[in-house]
């Protein structure tokens, strides 16, 4: 399986901007830029796309794990913090809560941190990560 996105940019890198598209077309033409990055500005940047597919990914994997645990997941939801620091993602954080039927804390918190370790995302990052489990 193959996926693809396309960059566009226009200008200098502090007054310029772009867009991105995906394959899907989820991202279609949408707006990136200097402002969105470092600052406050309107559309995305590289960072928030990071942080949606590490958390997109790690709640996918850990729903695959429960359930080859024999664990009902009724919800999963899955916050990923991504740092930026001098040039460097430096860091990525996932906060978890789950409803999963007859579940212990410590079940739980095995399951997450295998889901953590093996999730494609978590593999390709070549940074720290971090899980927190909220009751």
């Amino acid at each position: 399986m193959e996926r693809t996105a396309t960059a566009i940019w226009n200008g200098p890198a502090k007054e310029g901007s772009g867009t991105l598209s995906t394959q899907s077309h989820t991202l279609d033409n949408t707006q990136y830029s200097y402002k969105s990055r470092f600052e406050s500005g309107t559309g995305t940047n590289p960072e928030e796309l990071i942080a949606a597919a590490h958390a997109g990914c790690f709640t996918m994997k850990l729903c695959f794990v429960l359930g080859a645990a024999n664990f009902t997941v009724t919800s999963l939801e899955t916050t990923c913090t991504i740092t930026l620091d001098n040039g460097a993602i430096t860091s990525s954080k996932l906060v978890v809560k789950g409803n999963v039927a007859g579940i212990s804390p410590e079940d739980f918190q095995k399951c997450a941190a295998d889901a953590k370790a093996n999730c494609p995302v978590s593999k390709v990052l070549n940074t720290n990560i971090s899980l927190e489990i909220q009751g």
